[in-house]
């Protein structure tokens, strides 16, 4: 028996709409997961470009902020002004992340320590363990969370958490304020000309090492935020930095070290490329297509996308 032409096209346009409905579903997931993963490179990133250092505690100053953000909100300011344990983590992991500079960073650049790129991941690794075996300590082997900070919400065809969305507009307005900041004003200005070039920013008459104590806490400040946003979204023990800190490396080589404009980008790419391959392949290989994907851009550029030329002084 025949099916009429009319019924025919209207269940193909059915099956067409429902298609396209998912597929954009998950293209916005893509999208919001993968700027959240920027906001975690980002301070990476801007550490390297700086100081010329990789710091491998990241994930554990993420851990630190979402710690902070828990005891502001659950135990002084209450969910509705989560935005203030955000600002007040921020503050309190920068203050953290310059007293560690200076007192284990710092004195690599001033003394004629060689290898330094070895030295300061020796002392970032420890770092991180010494966090973790601390949140061990203070925290115990528990999992927390903070109470969500807003009802689920919807963007254009994808339902979306509170805390996601929350998470993705936070992300949004601080890489917005980051931006403003290096491009509007004078320490920013100061931070890119020693990302270009030390010896030169030195002769003008600024001290480099102050400015290697700011970004150092402006990068961990960062991460911190990161792990603020989303602690109700994906918990809180001692070491639920080592995701964050996957995917922030994962972008960081995606994009080219140092290239800060490049890790928005890979981020997005990297958010895309494992939301896609979850709904056209299989959602249990989720993080596996990122890793392809990593591979592939480094068999065709080694130093990433958007990877800078080496700096000489």
């Amino acid at each position: 028996m025949l099916i009429p032409a009319c019924g025919r096209n209207k269940h193909d346009a059915e099956v067409n709409t429902i298609d396209s409905t998912l597929i954009s579903q998950y293209i916005i997931a893509g999208i919001v997961i993968g700027l959240i993963y920027s906001l975690m490179a980002m301070g990476i990133t801007f550490i390297y470009s700086i100081m010329r250092i990789i710091n491998w505690s990241m994930g554990e100053f993420y851990m630190v902020g979402g710690y902070l953000q828990y005891i502001i909100v659950s135990r002084l300011i209450g969910v509705k002004v989560w935005y203030i344990g955000v600002i007040l983590s921020m503050i309190g992991v920068f203050l953290l992340g310059m007293l560690v500079q200076w007192l284990l960073i710092k004195p690599m650049f001033e003394g004629n320590v060689e290898k330094r790129a070895e030295y300061a991941t020796i002392v970032t690794i420890s770092l991180g363990v010494l966090f973790v075996n601390v949140a061990v300590i203070g925290a115990g082997p528990f999992i927390y969370s903070p109470p969500g900070y807003s009802h689920n919400t919807q963007i254009l065809t994808l339902p979306l958490s509170g805390t996601r969305y929350v998470a993705f507009i936070g992300t949004i307005v601080l890489l917005s304020l980051f931006y403003l900041f290096l491009k509007k004003t004078w320490l920013g200005r100061a931070l890119q000309g020693a990302a270009q070039n030390r010896i030169g920013i030195q002769t003008a008459g600024i001290n480099v090492f102050r400015l290697d104590q700011i970004a150092f806490g402006i990068g961990v400040a960062l991460a911190a935020a990161a792990g603020a946003l989303l602690a109700p979204e994906f918990y809180l023990y001692p070491k639920c930095g080592n995701i964050a800190t996957m995917k922030g490396f994962e972008i960081i080589v995606i994009a080219g070290l140092g290239s800060i404009p490049g890790v928005l980008c890979a981020g997005l790419l990297l958010g895309l490329i494992e939301s896609l391959g979850a709904v056209f392949l299989n959602p249990s290989f989720r993080d596996v297509y990122g890793f392809l994907f990593l591979l592939a851009i480094l068999a065709i550029k080694p130093t990433g996308l958007f990877g800078e030329t080496e700096r000489v002084a």
